[in-house]
């Protein structure tokens, strides 16, 4: 097997040196920098996952990029995709694939370290007891892996690696991240951003500790200068239209951002990632459960009746939420209860992981900005995506007692709460009020958080702190 030439299409650099990633994009995700850090500071293997699309290979490519500007030898510096049509030859013997590759790698390193990057790893059959092996055999090399299916696919694969991976889990670009791309040139704005950012991260914290305990009229939350909020304003129509995927965002018409959408993140998702990952057999079903949940994003629904709605057994339709959710196409919250356990209810709330794709599948778009109750859900799942990856989320749930319902009620430990209310509307009023504050009554806990939509709607209002959409959403990655 001649390694050298599998690896030489994929490494330019060997011989053109920093010039071979000129493609590359310069702008980096702030993930980028957590990655750097753990490369040299932690010895585990670092992989990345999330769904097609939202750059991970090319964070591999700024990784090696990094490296030869530090001064790093380009032949230290090794990618490969292992979804390479040439492994399929039948010259390749697949079974010693790994065991030439890590031997090439450990001859390059000699006494010093070598980083291999490995795309789409999920193509190699057992990829996770090889990692193992020469990982525990602590080979000289930084291994670095990425997978184009989200992590849980991965579980049950990556068990023998418990301890030996740490998982970046990549998804779609956020709100904050799309102003930063679009932004890259301005100083002024980028310096606000971060200082907005800055500004979340300790309110964050300090809600992440004992809620009971904080007054947020003593914590600093600066308004948006006049200039970040008018083009932040502006960013966000496109931002709800096209999305977190960037190669969406130059495409000339509407119809190829659609096609481009709808081909690599439904269909192909559907009818490659799930049935190679989970062996599955109807994805014609899958697919028209899919697009039943797209229709109602963040609206109560009764599997029961969504069963009978799309003519899908209801103990198909049970299996079918941990299929979309481990593609990342959608995730599910269930009514709030104090315990911890959980059980499956009737009734579940599903939120998208990126609207585009509904504005794709269903071929929406000005629907957004001439429809108030879809701009609040799209305002309510937005809200729902930040929450989900903040790192003081324990679980999620939504409360609906009576006629009373909080949007999300945020578990960051045991019997500590944190209820968010969307009201994206323009006029906020006491009764909009009410079911907040009647759940930080009944459950004893402060503050609650209200998102909304006007500028003027921000500040302390008793035991409730009002923040415009706009600016909560800068102050999560």
């Amino acid at each position: 097997m001649d390694i050298a030439a599998l690896l030489r299409p994929y490494n330019p650099w060997f011989e053109q040196g920093e010039k071979g990633l000129l493609e590359v994009p310069e702008f980096t995700r702030p993930v980028f920098q957590d990655l750097i850090r753990d490369l040299h500071e932690l010895p585990q293997i670092l992989s990345v996952t999330g769904p097609r699309r939202v750059g991970k290979s090319t964070l591999l490519r700024q990784i090696v990029r990094h490296h030869l500007r530090q001064g790093d030898e380009p032949e230290l510096l090794v990618y490969y995709s292992l979804d390479d049509p040439a492994l399929f030859r039948p010259s390749i013997v697949r079974d010693r694939f790994m065991e030439e590759l890590m031997l090439e790698m450990r001859r390059r390193a000699g006494r010093r370290r070598a980083f291999l990057l490995l795309d789409e790893v999920q193509r190699l059959e057992r990829w996770e007891l090889y990692l193992k092996k020469y990982h525990d055999l602590r080979y000289p090399v930084r291994l670095i892996v990425s997978g184009s299916a989200s992590s849980p696919i991965f579980k049950k694969s990556r068990e023998s690696l418990l301890g030996r991976v740490k998982d970046y889990h990549l998804l779609p670009f956020s709100f904050r991240e799309f102003l930063l791309y679009h932004f890259q040139n301005d100083g002024e704005l980028l310096e606000e951003l971060e200082r907005v950012y800055k500004d979340g991260v300790a309110v964050m914290g300090m809600l992440a500790g004992d809620p009971r305990h904080l007054d947020l009229r003593h914590v600093t939350i600066r308004p948006l200068s006049d200039r970040l909020w008018v083009r932040a304003e502006g960013a966000f129509e496109h931002y709800l239209r096209e999305g977190g995927f960037p190669e969406v965002w130059s495409l000339p018409t509407w119809e190829q951002k659609i096609d481009y959408l709808y081909d690599n993140q439904v269909k192909k998702v559907i009818y490659e990632d799930l049935v190679l990952a989970a062996e599955f057999r109807k994805p014609e079903q899958l697919k028209r459960f899919y697009i039943s949940l797209l229709e109602r994003p963040g609206r109560e629904v009764n599997l029961s009746r969504i069963a009978e709605e799309t003519g899908i057994l209801a103990a198909q339709v049970e299996k079918y939420i941990p299929l979309l959710e481990m593609t990342d196409l959608v995730a599910h919250v269930e009514k709030f209860r104090k315990s911890p356990l959980r059980v499956r209810r009737g009734s579940v709330k599903f939120y998208l992981v990126d609207l585009a794709l509904r504005n794709a599948v269903l071929r929406l778009q000005d629907i957004v900005q001439t429809d108030p109750e879809t701009l609040g859900l799209y305002a309510e799942n937005l809200v729902f995506n930040a929450l989900r990856k903040w790192h003081g989320t324990v679980s999620i749930d939504y409360y609906r007692e009576r006629d009373e319902e909080v949007d999300f009620i945020v578990h960051t430990g045991p019997r500590k709460y944190i209820p968010f209310e969307v009201e994206y509307r323009d006029t906020i009023t006491d009764r909009d009020l009410r079911p907040i504050r009647n759940f930080l009554r009944r459950f004893k806990t402060i503050p609650g958080i209200m998102v909304t939509k006007r500028r003027e709607d921000f500040g302390q209002q008793g035991e409730i702190f009002l923040l415009p959409l706009l600016h909560f959403l800068l102050m999560f990655d």
